[in-house]
C-alpha cells in the first residue's frame, strides 16, 4: 500500500452495515461524496474549526494528517455515514485502493442529554440557532456549564481503519477533513453523533416547550401575604454589610428583560422646522438608526454567558468609523461624499478598506493599513506555519517583506498579523486588496484569494 501503511484492502463496494452499530431508525443519515476542496479552508464555521483543532491535537503524526487532508482535497473520500457514535467513510488511497475507516465519538448519556434539552427550553434562542442551521459559542458554552460537553476535546476522535494503523491514519484524517465540511453545513451532524438526530431532538423539545408552557398557564402571580421581599414605605434602606450576609435567604433577583426581536425604528426629522445650517437631517436619521442597530448587538452581547470574560472591543477612531458606516449603513451618496472625505481616504483607498472591514472589521483594517516587522519568535513561528502548510514541493514561491508574503508568480499576497493569523490579498488595477478573511492555515487563507491550490 502506499504512504507507508499495509493492511487490508477494502474491495471498493458499498460497505455493508455491522449488526453491532445499526442505528434506530432515523438515528443514520449518509451523505454524497463532496466534490475536490481545491483553494478553500476545510472549516469555516468556529465549531467546524474546534473539530478539526480536536483532530490535530490528538494525531500523533502530522505527515499522516498532511496526506488525509491532501486525500479528502483531491475528492478520494465516499459517502459519509454518520450515525450516533461513529462516522464512516471508504477513502481511495493513492494508487486506487480503497480502505474502510471509521472514527468514534462517545455518545452523551440519557442524564447528558436530560440536562441539555432542559437547558436549551430556557433559551429561546438556542432553539432559534439550531433551526438556523447554526452552534452559537453561547448554546455550547451553557451546555458547558451543565456538565455536556458537545464539541469533541483532545483525544476524543478514536480511529479505526482498516489499513490497521493504530493512530489516525491518511484516511480516518480525511475523513475528519471532511466530517469538517459537513459540520459547517449543519451542526445536527455533531449531535446525531452524540446520539439525537434532528427529528428525534426536535420532537423531544417540542415535548418539553409544551409542558413548560402549560405549566406557567397554570401558576398565578406570586403572593405577597408574607411581606418577604416587599418594600416598606419607611424603608430608609439597609446596610451593605447586613444584605450580604442575608443573601441566602432572600428572594432571587428578578430575570432580565428578554431582549427585543429587533433595534427600534428612529425617529422621523422631516418635520415642518428648518433644521439649523449645515446639519442634515437625512444623515441623523441614518446614524440613529446605526446608533440602535449597535446598541441591539451590544445588548445581546451583554446579555450572552461568558461575555463578562471577553476582550474588551476595539475603540475606533473617526476614520475608522466612517469607513464602518459607509460599509455597513450603504448611506445615500451626498452622506458617503461625506464619510469619504471624513476617512482620510481617497475613493479607491476606501473601497479597499470597506473590503477589510467587511472580512474582518478594525483588526482586517489594521492589516490592510500597517507594515510591521516581526520579531524573531513570532517570525519564527509564521515561518514555521508556511512550511508545513503545502506538501513537498507545492508551496509557492514567496518574497518576504517585513510581515507580507507575496507570491512572486502572481498577483497574490498574505499578510501576516499581529493576532497570528492570515490575511489574503490580492493585486487589482496595481493597488493589493483584501481578497478573504482571515485563516490560521496560511494555504487556506491563499487559496481563498484565488491564487496558487495547496
Amino acid at each position: 500500500m502506499s504512504d507507508g501503511h499495509d493492511g487490508d484492502r477494502y474491495d471498493g463496494g458499498e460497505y455493508e452495515s455491522d449488526d453491532r452499530y445499526a442505528p434506530a431508525p432515523g438515528q443514520e443519515r449518509t451523505f454524497a461524496a463532496l466534490p475536490p476542496a481545491h483553494g478553500r479552508g476545510f472549516a469555516e464555521s468556529w465549531w467546524g474549526r474546534a473539530w478539526l483543532k480536536a483532530l490535530e491535537d490528538t494525531a500523533l503524526d502530522g505527515q499522516q494528517l498532511k496526506k488525509g487532508r491532501r486525500f479528502a482535497r483531491e475528492g478520494r473520500v465516499g459517502a459519509v455515514s454518520v450515525r450516533p457514535g461513529r462516522i464512516t467513510a471508504v477513502i481511495r488511497d493513492g494508487d486506487s485502493s480503497a480502505y474502510r475507516s471509521d472514527v468514534l465519538l462517545q455518545e452523551l448519556s440519557e442524564a447528558d442529554w436530560e440536562r441539555l434539552l432542559g437547558m436549551a427550553v430556557e433559551r429561546a434562542g438556542h432553539i432559534a440557532a439550531l433551526l438556523d442551521r447554526e452552534m452559537p459559542p453561547h448554546l455550547v458554552e451553557d451546555a458547558a456549564a451543565a456538565g455536556v460537553e458537545l464539541l469533541p476535546g483532545i483525544g476524543d476522535l478514536d480511529p479505526e481503519c482498516t489499513c490497521d494503523a493504530w493512530d489516525h491514519c491518511p484516511h480516518t484524517a480525511a475523513l475528519c477533513y471532511q466530517v469538517a465540511r459537513l459540520l459547517d453545513q449543519d451542526p445536527f451532524v455533531l449531535l446525531l453523533m452524540r446520539g439525537r438526530g434532528e427529528r428525534r431532538l426536535l420532537d423531544e423539545l417540542q415535548v418539553r416547550i409544551a409542558a413548560r408552557a402549560e405549566g406557567h398557564g397554570a401558576c398565578g402571580p406570586a403572593d405577597p401575604a408574607d411581606g418577604s421581599g416587599a418594600a416598606r414605605a419607611d424603608d430608609g434602606g439597609v446596610r451593605a454589610d447586613e444584605a450580604f450576609a442575608a443573601r441566602d435567604i432572600l428572594p432571587p433577583l428578578p430575570a432580565p428583560a428578554p431582549l427585543p426581536a429587533e433595534p427600534g425604528p428612529a425617529p422621523s426629522l422631516d418635520t415642518e422646522t428648518e433644521p439649523r445650517d449645515g446639519v442634515d437631517p437625512a444623515a441623523l436619521e441614518m446614524l440613529a438608526t446605526d446608533g440602535a442597530a449597535r446598541a441591539h448587538r451590544m445588548l445581546a452581547e451583554a446579555l450572552s454567558p461568558g461575555h463578562e470574560q471577553q476582550p474588551l472591543p476595539a475603540v475606533l477612531t473617526p476614520q475608522q468609523d466612517a469607513v464602518r458606516l459607509v460599509a455597513e449603513a450603504r448611506p445615500e451618496p451626498w452622506i458617503a461624499k461625506r464619510l469619504i472625505t471624513g476617512s482620510g481616504r481617497r475613493r479607491a483607498e476606501l473601497d479597499a478598506a470597506m473590503r477589510a472591514w467587511r472580512y474582518g472589521g478594525v483588526a482586517a483594517l489594521a492589516v490592510l493599513d500597517e507594515e510591521w516587522t516581526p520579531g524573531p519568535e513570532a517570525l519564527a513561528g509564521a515561518r514555521a506555519r508556511l512550511a508545513e502548510a503545502w506538501e513537498e514541493g507545492e508551496r509557492p514561491r514567496l518574497r518576504s517583506s517585513g510581515n507580507r508574503w507575496t507570491d512572486v508568480a502572481g498577483g497574490v499576497q498574505l499578510r501576516y498579523g499581529r493576532d497570528g493569523r492570515w490575511w489574503p490579498y490580492r493585486k487589482e488595477g496595481g493597488r493589493w486588496v483584501p481578497a478573504g478573511p482571515a485563516d490560521d492555515d496560511p494555504a487556506a487563507a491563499l487559496g481563498g484569494s484565488g491564487g496558487p491550490e495547496d
